[in-house]
């Protein structure tokens, strides 16, 4: 399970972060303009905007769990299962596959409007990338500096709902999971009023009470809220090092510690990477699991006009400081 979320200061950032009982050897991929995108029913694209994400590459193709383009434009997909629905191949339609939406979206989408025109002539096809790698079961966030969105395909048909929050979990679709914002309208990061009863006299005995009843638990929908609120009313300074690091204390607010999310394999679910990239700059920051310190790629560092994927091994091991050493 996952959390996604925006934020913006001087620049605008995006990333997520990814939760699972194991890796599948992700990195962080930039592909650069020139690198020939194969789809299965459009053809090739050989020349398109640069890209730079986390991805799972596989015979020499990105698979990208999250990326950002060139142009600012940011998508993530995260799990869906029991409600993801995708299409036979449609006649008439754009068709593309689960797997090639981020790249085929951000290839040539500069804004989430762009995005809605193009999603508006596709079909999202029921069509895995090989026998190993069956259909992944997603529903999408997209944002830009300007809004986000989030693209979910159900038994209902393929919606693209405004996200005015700029966050996204899990299961249950968009919707809901807005709807049941609706139980925490009280929650406030000031002091709280006393609305109990009239001519009780109640006191604020400490800091933080405002927030009470903000759900704890790594329930999607609980990931939900608590990011909601914890973006929503995210205060920094507008330089890259407060931004970036108040990113990652808005999704560390959801992250899931190793013990604490037991799976019916007797696997434990954990927060193996956050992510926060710079979509003005094209800096991609993360942490894994084993590593707590930021980790950067710069995407504008590499040549964006070759024709070959630019690939970096996630770090892993922890990176200690030892402030007193010789």
């Amino acid at each position: 399970m996952c959390t996604a979320a925006t934020y913006k200061t001087k620049d605008f950032y995006f990333g997520r972060t990814f939760d699972n009982e194991c890796s599948y050897s992700e990195q962080v991929v930039i592909t650069p303009r020139n690198y020939p995108f194969k789809f299965m029913h459009m053809g090739t694209v050989d020349s398109h905007y640069a890209m730079i994400g986390i991805a799972h590459v596989e015979q020499d193709y990105p698979l990208y769990y999250d990326a950002v383009n060139e142009k600012g434009l940011g998508m993530a997909g995260l799990n869906f299962p029991g409600y993801a629905r995708y299409n036979p191949i449609t006649p008439g339609k754009e068709n593309i596959a689960v797997f090639e939406l981020i790249q085929w979206l951000l290839c040539d989408c500069a804004t989430v409007s762009e995005c809605k025109e193009k999603i508006a002539r596709m079909n999202l096809a029921d069509i895995p990338f090989n026998d190993k790698l069956p259909v992944a079961t997603l529903h999408w966030i997209i944002a830009d500096s300007d809004g986000a969105v989030t693209l979910e395909a159900t038994a209902q048909g393929m919606n693209v709902y405004d996200n005015p929050v700029g966050v996204m979990a899990n299961n249950p679709t968009f919707p809901e999971h807005m709807f049941h914002l609706n139980n925490y309208m009280q929650l406030s990061a000031k002091p709280p009023q006393n609305n109990f009863a009239k001519g009780l006299v109640l006191s604020v005995y400490c800091k933080g009470m405002g927030a009470i009843g903000l759900p704890g638990d790594l329930s999607s929908q609980s990931r939900f809220v608590r990011a909601a609120f914890v973006k929503m009313n995210s205060v920094s300074g507008e330089s890259e090092d407060e931004s970036v690091g108040q990113f990652f204390h808005i999704l560390g607010a959801v992250e899931q510690q190793g013990g604490c999310c037991e799976l019916e394999s007797g696997e434990y679910e954990r927060t193996l990477y956050t992510s926060c990239c710079n979509t003005v700059r094209g800096i991609y920051y993360y942490t894994t699991y084993g590593n707590r310190q930021i980790t950067a790629v710069d995407m504008h560092r590499e040549e964006l006009d070759e024709a070959r994927l630019v690939c970096y091994p996630l770090v892993n091991k922890e990176q200690i400081m030892l402030q007193n050493g010789r």
